[in-house]
């Protein structure tokens, strides 16, 4: 079976936002939730997938995204999610960007 690409849509409300991942056929959508965290720093809060798309690599694929935004925009991430968190342990690369 070929897994779908996962496209990872970006909503930024300036002090918040979130990645999203939909899947065409598969109900519901996946979330992870960040906010402002002071100067040069996003929280990652929150991450959500729904049941019908565990397994598919959506949460990871927007860790993947937060990570490359937050290097383009040049700000640290605080994983006070604990899947975001989980990433970041197993992504020893990620550390420069690692704030507590």
């Amino acid at each position: 079976m070929t897994q779908p690409s996962i496209h990872v849509a970006h909503e930024d409300y300036g002090s918040s936002g979130r990645y999203v991942v939909t899947l065409a056929g598969v109900p519901g959508e996946a979330e992870l939730t960040w906010r402002n965290g002071g100067p040069g720093i996003i929280v990652a809060d929150h991450t959500y997938a729904p049941d019908s798309m565990r397994g598919a690599g959506v949460a990871a694929a927007m860790v993947r995204r937060l990570v490359a935004d937050a290097r383009a925009r040049g700000v640290m991430i605080v994983p006070a999610c604990s899947y975001v968190r989980a990433q970041f342990e197993r992504h020893p690369e990620w550390a420069d960007l690692h704030a507590d």
